[in-house]
């Protein structure tokens, strides 16, 4: 492995970006955050100020062709997704893109393309699957610890209803709660089940306060070997973000699936005849964890945990989700 960490321009000063995934590659192994680019200069020094970034740009393309960066983290709204991730490939960078990965499967397929033809990696910047409290929980379920997997359920939900300016309630933007959280249930019962799904049934509660998006969704994914997921997803209701995955035998059960705010939140419990045993989790930055396991498949030391791929076959299931729940009908995947 090379002793030159990977350098990292980040292209846009969202929140996500200032709040937890700079600070998260910063404090991290293999890698460094040496510019960041706002369309306002004034905003981009200001934030590169804020959080000890070398450099500042004030338009995206001088940091794309930046030749002394290597990587770029796009945390732009969801419709700019495709574009900039697109262009920075085609300037040699390898990208970490934030979720969802773009506004279609086949814009994200359109990526995996260039990627392929630049030679770069790009990933959907799903932080909480790189804490290896995943493996433990899915090596659980390989093992038989809760019986054969009869049922997944999951939410994510968080109350942003007195907003009224905010590109999350813009329709044609990817706007909506099934894209910007119901996404997460979704991948993470892709992984512990190790196949995708065949068909998703959705109601939702579509807000015109809101821009017509989704403020609200639950609905049943189902799989193949009669194992579903329940799942709930909102941006109009109360927080909280649990995960349950039940067996013939017994349950596991994640209190904070995605996000935990305090020690000791990533403790999950498994539930059987013999009693509940707490299963600790380490408290660790996954936003770390995230940028170290990309630094080392740009280095070649091993795959990358989730390719594109991943980030497509989860988009399909949103598309289907969303397809649904405007629709009223339980809609088929095709793979």
């Amino acid at each position: 492995m090379s002793n030159q960490k990977i350098r990292w321009g980040v292209l846009g000063c969202a929140s996500i970006a200032k709040r937890s995934v700079v600070p998260g590659i910063q404090g991290s192994q293999l890698n460094e955050v040496r510019a960041i680019a706002s369309r306002s200069l004034e905003k981009s020094l200001e934030t590169a100020k804020e959080l000890n970034i070398p450099v500042a740009y004030g338009s995206y393309e001088e940091l794309i062709n930046d030749q002394e960066l290597d990587a770029i983290y796009i945390p732009l709204p969801n419709q700019l997704h495709k574009e900039w991730t697109i262009k920075a490939m085609k300037a040699g960078k390898h990208v970490l893109c934030e979720k969802p990965i773009a506004l279609t499967h086949k814009e994200a397929e359109e990526m995996l393309l260039v990627s392929k033809e630049m030679g770069v990696i790009v990933a959907e910047a799903f932080m909480y699957r790189y804490h290896p409290r995943y493996e433990r929980i899915k090596q659980l379920i390989a093992d038989g610890a809760i019986g054969d997997l009869r049922l997944i359920k999951g939410s994510f939900t968080f109350n942003n209803g007195d907003s009224t300016d905010n590109v999350r309630f813009v329709k044609e933007w990817g706007g909506g709660s099934l894209y910007d959280v119901g996404c997460y249930p979704i991948s993470a019962a892709r992984y512990f089940l190790d196949r995708e799904p065949i068909a998703a049934t959705m109601q939702a509660m579509f807000s015109e306060k809101h821009g017509g998006v989704d403020m609200m969704a639950a609905g049943l994914v189902e799989f193949p070997g009669d194992v579903s997921l329940l799942f709930d997803c909102g941006m109009w209701a109360a927080f909280r973000n649990p995960m349950e995955i039940l067996g013939t035998k017994g349950r596991i059960e994640i209190p904070h699936a995605f996000l935990g705010k305090n020690e000791n939140e990533g403790n999950y419990y498994l539930h059987t005849d013999q009693g509940v045993e707490e299963m600790k989790a380490e408290s660790l930055d996954t936003y770390s964890l995230q940028a170290d396991a990309f630094a080392r498949a740009i280095y070649g030391e091993q795959p990358l945990p989730f390719p594109l791929e991943d980030a497509i076959a989860n988009m399909k299931v949103l598309e289907a989700c969303l397809q649904s729940a405007e629709n009223g009908t339980r809609v088929t995947l095709n793979g």
